[in-house]
């Protein structure tokens, strides 16, 4: 694909670096020189240093052989304005961030499609969201359930007293147990790994398995957490992030807002009554333990400075609060949350690239989404009748080793794949794969 960025700032940078690893013809465009010259340091793109909303420039980039034009620049009125000479000038498809939740919610009207606007994102809504299904996860580090909970992804940490330490999965597993459930990745040392049969877990791995039927009660008994309740929630800071946080989980939870700024305080509190917000320092352990630190189930920090959000977070952990999240804005720290102590860091550009890049993939994706810290993707295909994959078993297709299939849907119904395994019209096929491999597994679905 040819694909066209406007913007070479975090969200830019990290699009850039995916469509590098897959060898798209991407070209990132920017007034920022040593942003430029960073990404052609680093990455196979090409950079175009001018305004992108430039005739001139956006002509130089080819704009008119442009199957996708992606704005994320730091300015909406840029990105939009952007955006219509884009498809104006040929582009096939438009995506825009955007600050303006009314956007968001105008995103589907006749009007928008009409000015050239095909999608319209907002980072600090989902990241919320993001949010929103990380409070559900209870026990597991990560939680992702395909084809309405007939397979489900499930990751835990596995420590001291896991059954799995120094064990082969056939080592823990026999028998009905071992149809039901499949490790599919490990994130070890920050390392992602592809895991193969005789693999041994070591204590402080997060391991991801597919599971089916009864196989998420085997997962459970991996793992000392157990399951829990959440019903209340302090969220940190009332920034965007944390006012659409509040706007997602009020109805469910009981949510408790502090923030430092008065006027956001009383704007929260006006828009969700039922949300208590709190005018004061986050910073203030005391004012915290006042707001009954100790009896709350998640600690959600999303102020605008990452370390305060970590060390929030820390100091949540230390007071007996189950579930924490931190926002934080230097990508590299993700990888490490767990193993400071956090449960989850996210970043909001982070996930609202891997948003738009959905967007990029080749075959019929039905989901896709990334593990939390780990260097790969989750796809879930349906395979047509044309596709490489239809009729064949799973020991002749030879997946590349980045990649692994971890379950099947077929007419409601999930399975686990053997070697001998058909694949039909209609699968839905579940794949965990590195960066690298996502272009090899997309020609099976193509």
């Amino acid at each position: 694909m040819r694909i066209v960025i406007a913007g070479a700032g975090d969200v830019g940078f990290h699009l850039a670096k995916l469509l590098a690893l897959e060898s798209h013809r991407a070209t990132i465009i920017d007034t920022d020189g040593e942003k430029l010259d960073y990404i052609s340091k680093h990455l196979d793109v090409h950079t175009m240093h001018g305004s992108c909303t430039s005739f001139e420039t956006l002509k130089e980039a080819e704009i008119e052989k442009a199957d996708l034009f992606i704005a994320v620049t730091s300015s909406e009125e840029v990105n939009f304005t952007t955006a219509v000479i884009a498809k104006q000038l040929g582009a096939k498809k438009t995506v825009v961030r955007v600050s303006n939740p009314e956007f968001l919610m105008a995103r589907k009207d006749s009007f928008i499609n009409r000015i050239g606007i095909d999608e319209v994102i907002l980072p600090e809504t989902l990241a919320a969201k993001e949010i929103k299904r990380l409070i559900r996860q209870s026990a597991f580090t990560d939680l992702y359930t395909f084809e309405n909970g007939a397979l489900s992804l499930m990751g835990i940490r596995v420590d001291r007293n896991s059954p799995l330490l120094n064990k082969t999965m056939s080592e823990v597993c026999s028998g009905n147990e071992g149809n039901c459930i499949k490790n599919v990745a490990i994130l070890r040392k920050n390392e992602t790994l592809i895991p193969n049969e005789d693999i041994r877990f070591e204590e402080n791995d997060n391991a991801y398995f597919i599971t089916i039927n009864e196989g998420s009660k085997t997962v459970l008994d991996f793992t000392s957490e157990k399951p829990f309740d959440i019903k209340n929630i302090m969220i940190l800071g009332g920034s965007k992030v944390g006012y659409h946080a509040a706007r997602l989980l009020h109805k469910k939870y009981n949510v408790k807002l502090i923030e430092p700024d008065k006027k956001k305080c009383l704007e929260i509190a006006a828009d969700f009554p039922d949300v208590l917000v709190i005018h004061g320092d986050e910073h203030d352990i005391s004012l915290l333990e006042e707001e009954d630190l100790d009896e709350m189930d998640a600690v959600i920090s999303v102020t605008d400075n990452s370390e305060t959000n970590i060390i929030s977070c820390l100091m949540a952990k230390n007071h007996g609060v189950k579930r924490t999240i931190a926002l934080v804005e230097n990508i590299d720290f993700i990888p490490i949350s767990q193993s400071v102590g956090v449960d989850t860091m996210i970043n909001k550009r982070l996930i609202a690239a891997n948003f738009i890049f959905r967007d990029i993939r080749k075959g019929d994706v039905i989901e896709m989404t990334s593990l939390h810290g780990a260097d790969c993707e989750v796809l879930e295909f349906e395979v047509k009748p044309q596709d490489k994959i239809c009729h064949k078993s799973l020991r002749k297709l030879k997946f590349p080793k980045g990649a692994i299939i971890g379950g099947i849907s077929r007419n409601g119904e999930a399975l686990m794949p053997t070697s001998d395994f058909l694949f039909a019209e209609g699968d839905h096929v579940v794949v965990l794969a590195k960066p690298e491999s996502i272009n090899l597994v997309e020609k099976f679905f193509v």
